[in-house]
């Protein structure tokens, strides 16, 4: 599975429309997503420095603006790979697309399963 082999992928992962979502997402440049986990560090520790009551509600919409530049994000990006698969597999399904986008551009490049097969700025 850490190879990248088709018969060793969870059902998650299989198929071809999983690997040119994965493709499209492991070849852009910028995926502002990846970086969310740092912010969401810093947060924290804001948090924990100038103290949880005095500041919940700038914490809340802090949180809330994260989630929204994630669901903007994967959306923009699953409209693209929807694309994709029409122009290059007319026919099969897209659905949970979006889903699937943003669970792996949450991650970070090197720590992503299946591994990434292509360079950033690759094109696909």
């Amino acid at each position: 599975m850490r190879k990248g082999e088709e018969w060793a992928l969870s059902p998650r992962d299989r198929g071809p429309v999983k690997a040119l979502a994965r493709d499209y997402i492991d070849s852009r440049r910028l995926v502002i997503s990846e970086y969310i986990l740092f912010a969401v560090f810093a947060l924290i520790l804001l948090v924990f420095a100038f103290g949880a009551a005095k500041n919940s509600s700038s914490v809340l919409y802090i949180e809330l603006g994260i989630v929204l530049l994630i669901a903007i994000e994967a959306f923009y990006h699953a409209t693209m790979v929807r694309r994709l698969v029409r122009q290059r597999l007319p026919g099969e399904s897209t659905k949970g697309i979006a889903w699937y986008i943003a669970k792996r551009s949450i991650r970070l490049r090197s720590s992503r399963i299946p591994p990434v097969r292509v360079a950033r700025g690759e094109t696909i």
